[in-house]
């Protein structure tokens, strides 16, 4: 051990890396958690064990503020626009028989499995439509996988099915948390003998926001972020988030009950993370494990007037928490650098010194972490709007472009065909700056400083100067259609 942290201590001086031979690598996949809203309040032994003992990466973003297409770029390491996931639907390519043929088998696990044989192992929630009996139903194993327990459909918490590697299984009252933290247990004691990949993707803390009964009585007196966006109202925005009602409803107790809720569901996880963390060090493998944390997407819950949902570019909804801990990782240091979803792919390929594909579309954020380099100041957030599949008649709204409209949310709807945008985000010491352009009839733009108004309360497109606006248009289109290196 000694040797070991005298060489790699030698090799950050020189500025080189040094990584563990083969590290088995763990990647926790919390589902719609915030980075904004006091979501890591639940997470206080994972802030003791993961966060303090490596990398907060402040400025992580998904590229997709929606499941299954964020999802799908963090297993390959693309854009969603290369992968074709385009929502949470079979004909969105969620799952599809097309994503099985085409995209999947390029995954983070395959990649892992066929360059240096690891041993891998799935559990959880993986894409939204898993199971479907269009795609291969639950006897459908993704390609890489040696323990597979994936959950068919949506996050459930009690009353769910899983696939044990094929065959499905239905359980009742083993709270889903639970069970897939001792599928893990299981897993590392009998494979703790070479490198394994695991990935944990919990429910939580997704509706319907069900707690494990232990955890029913947290929180007591939470209540929903009341920043300065919560119930703030602009018509400087695209219209799905102006239009009626303009503010919420004098009772939002029903608000604050859901932050009461999603933050009881990462309880358990919070539980499964040490338990993990104290199974390593039992099997004397802890110091040759890198532990990453992070969510699929960001979430909202009263900001500009919506109730609760994710869907939309504002930074509730894209930014998320990512922490990063293992050998050789600085402890307790943030890192301000710009970092996506799709870099997370070819940053794990990079830690088992697997050579990255050349048509991913992320970088490696390892430099970051050994040396504060990273060659980028751009990402591109991109989400395709859905309309007619869930609009409720009880509301005052007849057009089949809208979708997510119930009384329950006070008919505010969430989303809507046009939705549609594409974003470009810079970042650099000098500049945070977000434009998105919607593919509506008015080609409608938001852009934000967010060094001077990190709350996106001022759309600032009509005071840019017009060579600064085209610039980043430019850079939004090449964006838009990049891939691999050229992203």
């Amino acid at each position: 051990m000694y040797s070991t942290c005298f060489i790699w201590f030698a090799l950050i001086c020189s500025g080189r890396a040094l990584l563990v031979n083969s590290p088995n690598i763990i990647l926790f996949l919390t589902d719609d958690q915030d980075a904004l809203l006091n979501s890591m309040k639940a997470l206080r032994k994972t802030q003791e064990l993961i966060v303090k003992n490596g990398i907060t990466f402040e400025n992580a973003y998904v590229n997709s503020p929606i499941c299954c297409p964020s999802r799908s770029s963090i297993l390959t390491g693309k854009y969603a626009h290369n992968i074709k996931v385009y929502n949470n639907s079979l004909n969105g390519n969620c799952s599809s028989a097309e994503w099985q043929k085409n995209y999947e088998k390029y995954s983070i696990a395959s990649y892992l499995k066929s360059a240096k044989n690891y041993t891998t192992f799935y559990a959880g929630k993986y894409l939204n439509q898993y199971g479907s009996i269009n795609s291969g139903g639950l006897a459908h194993i993704p390609p890489g996988y040696d323990w597979w327990i994936g959950l068919k459909g949506n996050s459930k918490y009690y009353n769910y099915t899983l696939s044990i590697n094929g065959t499905g299984r239905f359980y009742v009252e083993e709270y889903l948390t639970d069970k897939m933290k001792n599928f893990a247990v299981d897993f590392m004691r009998l494979n703790n003998d070479k490198p394994f990949f695991m990935t944990l993707a919990t429910p939580a803390c997704h509706a319907p926001f069900t707690p494990a009964k232990r955890h029913s009585q947290n929180f007591p007196n939470e209540k929903a972020v009341r920043n300065p966006s919560f119930n703030y109202s602009s018509e400087n925005k695209h219209w799905i988030v102006t239009m009626p009602p303009k503010y919420l409803p004098t009772n939002i107790s029903r608000l604050d009950l859901i932050q009461k809720k999603r933050l009881q569901t990462l309880l358990a996880v919070d539980e499964m993370v040490e338990c993990l963390v104290e199974e390593l060090k039992n099997l004397n493998i802890y110091s040759t494990t890198y532990i990453i944390f992070t969510s699929d997407n960001g979430y909202h819950i009263g900001q500009f007037g919506q109730p609760w949902d994710k869907r939309q570019p504002y930074q509730t909804d894209i930014k998320v928490p990512l922490f990063l801990s293992g050998p050789g990782i600085p402890k307790n240091r943030i890192s301000q650098n710009l970092v996506s979803a799709i870099d997370i792919a070819p940053t794990i390929l990079d830690l088992a010194e697997v050579p990255i594909p050349k048509d991913m579309d992320g970088i490696s954020f390892k430099n970051i972490m050994l040396q504060n380099i990273y060659p980028r100041s751009y990402i591109l957030v991109e989400y395709w709007g859905e309309g007619g599949l869930k609009v409720n008649h009880n509301c005052p709204w007849t057009d089949e472009n809208l979708m997510e409209c119930s009384p329950e949310s006070w008919c505010k709807c969430q989303d809507s065909k046009n939705n549609t945008y594409s974003c470009v985000l810079h970042l650099s010491k000098a500049t945070h700056f977000k434009i998105c352009s919607f593919t509506d009839d008015h080609d409608f733009l938001e852009a934000y400083d967010l060094l001077n108004d990190p709350y996106e309360l001022h759309n600032i497109v009509k005071e840019i100067e017009f060579d600064k606006l085209i610039f980043y248009r430019n850079v939004l289109h090449k964006m838009i259609t990049c891939k691999g290196e050229t992203c």
